[in-house]
């Protein structure tokens, strides 16, 4: 399965660690959200300005996604 995802400005605690909220979709359509913690690239990477950058860029969340039950997280 590939997933595209984009990040988002909702920053939510899950085990005491804040994780941001990712909304995307999976290669055939299916809505997937994620709750990642860290994203990092390799430290060889020439173009590391752009990449922060570009993470810093961030969408507002769905409707979805600003009353996501916590409870329903694994």
């Amino acid at each position: 399965m590939k997933i595209t995802i984009e990040n988002t400005s909702k920053i939510v605690e899950l085990n005491g660690v804040p994780v941001r909220i990712w909304e995307g979709e999976t290669d055939t359509g299916i809505k997937v959200h994620c709750f990642i913690t860290r994203v990092a690239i390799s430290i060889e990477e020439e173009d590391q300005e752009q990449f922060e950058k570009e993470l810093k860029s961030v969408k507002p969340p769905t409707a979805e996604i600003e009353s996501y039950p916590l409870r329903l997280i694994l």
